[in-house]
């Protein structure tokens, strides 16, 4: 009886570990700035992968809608390709191709600059993108890595994403490439002798400026601590902040120093086991501070945990340290960001690969607001009846989308009905379009009946099958002129 009672307690000890495993998750202490940073990072990640797609093929950097919407599950676009293009039309430029009778997506002009910018960035930052990989290197107990997890984080390190071509095997006199022992694997070494005992952690210069300061209370815990800083609202209680005083005095083995000969299977004590946590978080500091935007999915970390001689969890170690990192589960992943290097949701120190990437940012925020403004024109929605615009100074394309930005207005504020508008307006707006735009269309606007302005289920059918079929059946456009697409 007692070995059995033995017996259920011990699974339920296992099983209340797993669900508090999770709710240790869910109960951490929230940061509203970075929550409110990884609510729009997680759709720039979405876009970025589209991005990518368009840009992989210079020649004809357009993708179709057709293969995008395939990609939408996997590239978790809840509401389908088209709608999420719709989010961002400051980003993503939706056509009709008539030659291959199906609609496409490419790059807007502004997005493409920024591109450009973030290419350049990476280009004349490559340098210092190598010191990255370097230091990366030498944090590993072997000095070498596993290619596969580099690939993983090529991105954030703001290496090219030619990386082993232009960057491993261009310095051959720093890095060298080996089969692993693993099947079709490849490991990149940091070649031998080379002076790994010149580096030293980037926490070093907090410290050093600390330490130069004239109030200081704890000089032990600022020679061997870590910056904090706790998420607003946290309640720090005597005893929280007592074993952090403790931790922080606690000396711990550097990330570019060797461990030595580990544990060899022996039992560590509790002081040892705070010693190698310590030094896993100054690894993971480390390498957090290596990235470019100071910030790295969790998942993608560890899989240099084995490498880097970290036996503990990555998350709980996260969690355990809420004054060093801020981990957000924002969209399905789990983001860790470096809390010293953030203020205000924007990087204290940027760099110029951050500034290129953080434009791209800024229009995944900005989203669908000013569309129909000109430069420098500012003029707010709730103002329909003042929200003209200046029609000599328009492109076709700008003025065609302030034209049925300006018709949604009215359907939505004048308290039209929600899929039709008066015969009136509809008049005046198919006389501009027709007549002001300057084209000749091939399906020209009929404003001898009411034709739906929001939905497009009654358009007229007087262009190609091919391309009405496709307007009828999407029930998210307005209007579509030749190869011009207009969203609501």
């Amino acid at each position: 009886m007692a070995t059995l009672l033995k017996h259920l307690n011990t699974l339920f000890i296992q099983i209340r570990t797993k669900t508090t495993s999770a709710q240790y998750v869910a109960s951490r202490p929230r940061d509203p700035t970075f929550e409110k940073l990884m609510n729009h990072y997680k759709n720039l990640l979405k876009l970025v992968t589209i991005q990518d797609l368009i840009l992989s093929n210079p020649k004809d950097p357009t993708i179709s809608l057709h293969f995008l919407s395939k990609l939408s599950q996997k590239l978790h676009l809840n509401r389908g390709a088209l709608a999420f293009l719709r989010k961002y039309p400051k980003i993503f430029q939706v056509y009709y191709n008539r030659s291959k009778s199906q609609p496409f997506c490419k790059l807007t002009e502004q997005a493409i600059r920024i591109a450009r910018e973030e290419a350049m960035a990476i280009d004349k930052s490559k340098p210092l993108a190598i010191e990255r990989l370097v230091r990366l290197l030498a944090m590993s107990a072997s000095r070498s890595l596993p290619l596969r997890a580099v690939f993983k984080v090529w991105r954030e390190l703001g290496l090219p994403d030619d990386f082993e071509d232009s960057v491993i095997s261009q310095n051959p006199n720093l890095f060298s490439v080996c089969d692993g022992i693993e099947p079709n694997t490849h490991i990149v070494k940091l070649v031998c002798g080379f002076p790994i005992h010149n580096f030293s952690a980037h926490v070093e210069n907090w410290r050093k400026n600390e330490c130069e300061s004239s109030n200081i209370d704890d000089e032990l815990g600022i020679r061997l601590g870590f910056k904090h800083g706790f998420p607003p609202g946290m309640r720090l209680s005597k005893d929280f902040r007592r074993r952090v005083k403790e931790w922080q005095r606690l000396a711990y083995v550097e990330p570019y120093e060797s461990i030595g000969g580990g544990s060899d299977g022996k039992k560590l004590s509790r002081g040892g086991m705070k010693g190698l946590e310590k030094r896993a978080v100054g690894i993971v500091h480390e390498f957090l501070s290596l990235t470019v935007e100071k910030m790295v999915e969790v998942e993608r970390i560890s899989h240099f945990r084995k490498w880097f001689g970290i036996d503990l969890n990555i998350r709980d170690l996260f969690l355990d340290h809420p004054g060093i990192f801020y981990l957000s589960t924002k969209g399905n992943m789990h983001m860790v960001f470096l809390r010293e290097a953030y203020e205000r949701g924007c990087l204290i120190e940027p760099n110029p690969v951050y500034v290129a990437r953080r434009k791209l940012l800024d229009l995944v925020i900005l989203g669908r607001r000013g569309m129909f403004l000109e430069d420098g024109d500012v003029r707010t929605a709730s103002e329909p009846h003042e929200a003209g615009f200046r029609a000599d100074a328009l492109t076709e394309d700008k003025r065609a989308a302030a034209l049925t930005e300006r018709a949604s207005l009215y359907c939505r504020i004048n308290s039209f009905c929600p899929n039709r508008i008066s015969l009136s307006l509809w008049l005046s707006i198919s006389h501009i379009a027709n007549l002001e735009i300057g084209r000749t269309p091939q399906t020209r606007f009929q404003p001898d009946r009411t034709v739906p302005a929001l939905f497009a289920r009654d358009l007229v059918k007087s262009g190609p099958d091919s391309e009405a079929e496709w307007l009828v059946s999407s029930e998210n456009l307005i209007v579509s002129e030749g190869d011009l697409v207009v969203f609501d």
